[in-house]
C-alpha cells in the first residue's frame, strides 16, 4: 500500500482526538460522572477486556513503512491485549495507518512514537523488557516467548529488517517454523504469529492505575457528547 494511498493517516493523525481529550481528565473523575450513563452491559464489556491487558507483554516496530502493516500491527496487538506498541521512526519516514485496516485498534492501545532507536532503548532498561527481535534464523521458537515473564517483540522495517544499534541490545531472536520453501513471513503476519502465542495464557496484569485510566478511555468513547458532559458538571 502506498502512503500517498486515500484513507492512509499521518503518525500525528493516528490518535483519536477524543482518546486526547479523555486523557487530558482526570480519570477517577471520568469514571464517577461518566460510569452511570453507561449500559452495565458496555461496563462488563470494558472491564472485561480491560482486565486482560498485557504490561508484561509489549511490541517494538523498527522503522515501519508500509501504512497497512503498520495498521495490521496496531491491530494484532489491540486483538491480543498488547497494550503498548512501540515505534522507532526512521528520518523522513514518519509512522503511517491505513485506517480500513485499523478500523479504530488504535483508540485502544497505547501507541509510543520514538524518532529513534535511543529513547525506546532507554524504556526498555529502565522497565526491564527484555528485546527478542523476530528473524528468520533465529534461535528461540515463539513457545520459548510465552516463558519469558516479562518481552518486547521487536519487528523490524519491511526491507532492511531490524537496524544494528537496536539488534545488539536484544537478549534473542525469535523464528517462525516454516516446513514451505518460502523463507520469511510478511511483518504483520509475523507479528500475530508471535504476539499470539507470547501472549497465550497470560493473566492481565496491568496495574489498578493503568486499568482506571484505561476504563476511563473506554466510558468517554462510549458516552456521547462526553466532553460536553464533562463540562458541564464541572
Amino acid at each position: 500500500m502506498r502512503r500517498n494511498t486515500p484513507g492512509v493517516v499521518r503518525a500525528e493523525e493516528t490518535i483519536d482526538v477524543r482518546v486526547a481529550r479523555a486523557e487530558g481528565h482526570d480519570a477517577d473523575r471520568v469514571i464517577r460522572v461518566l460510569e452511570p450513563l453507561v449500559t452495565e452491559e458496555r461496563r462488563g464489556r470494558l472491564l472485561e477486556v480491560i482486565g486482560r491487558r498485557l504490561w508484561s507483554v509489549a511490541a517494538v516496530f523498527d522503522g515501519p513503512y508500509d501504512p497497512h502493516n503498520g495498521a495490521a500491527v496496531v491491530r494484532t496487538c489491540e486483538a491480543f491485549g498488547v497494550q503498548r506498541l512501540h515505534v522507532v521512526e526512521r528520518p523522513g519516514t514518519p509512522f503511517a495507518m491505513a485506517h480500513s485496516v485499523a478500523r479504530g485498534a488504535e483508540k485502544w492501545i497505547d501507541l509510543v512514537r520514538h524518532s529513534g532507536p535511543a529513547t525506546v532503548l532507554a524504556w526498555s532498561r529502565e522497565a526491564g523488557m527484555p528485546l527478542v527481535a523476530a528473524d528468520a534464523a533465529g534461535e528461540l521458537t515463539p513457545e520459548d516467548l510465552r516463558a519469558m515473564p516479562r518481552v518486547a517483540v521487536v519487528l523490524g522495517n519491511e526491507r532492511e529488517g531490524v537496524r544494528e544499534e537496536i539488534a545488539r541490545a536484544c537478549t534473542g531472536r525469535v523464528r517462525v517454523p516454516m516446513r514451505g520453501f518460502v523463507e520469511s513471513l510478511n511483518v504483520s503476519v509475523t507479528a500475530a504469529i508471535l504476539l499470539q502465542v507470547a501472549t497465550h495464557g497470560r493473566p492481565g496484569d496491568l496495574d489498578d492505575r493503568e486499568r482506571r485510566r484505561l476504563y476511563a478511555r473506554g466510558l468517554y468513547l462510549s458516552v456521547p457528547h462526553a466532553e460536553d458532559v464533562l463540562g458541564a458538571l464541572r
